[in-house]
């Protein structure tokens, strides 16, 4: 059970990264213009609620069932997920230039 864990927090730490290091929406779409910071932040939600719909399915394989969840637990897990993505952010705009 704690492999499972440690696995799932191991991709949000890759999905919350992938963003910052393709010049591509989704690794399939190219842009003529570059991708700005806001395609980033798109693909940054969209990626959040992949991981969010990959971590209720271990939960209902494991556990037999899910949990209710309030908006309380959905901003703090987004707040996470965007600290996971702090060193792809900073590779990009920070460290690179």
């Amino acid at each position: 059970m704690h492999t499972v864990i440690v696995l799932l927090l191991l991709l949000a730490l890759v999905a919350a990264n992938l963003p910052w290091f393709s010049e591509r929406l989704l690794f399939v779409v190219p842009l003529k213009a570059g991708k700005h910071l806001g395609w980033c932040l798109l693909e940054l939600a969209v990626l959040y609620c992949v991981i969010g719909v990959v971590a209720r399915g271990v939960e209902a394989e494991t556990m037999g069932q899910v949990a209710r969840q309030h908006w309380e637990f959905y901003v703090i897990t987004a707040c996470l997920f965007l600290m996971l993505a702090l060193p792809g952010f900073v590779y990009r705009y920070l460290w690179r230039k």
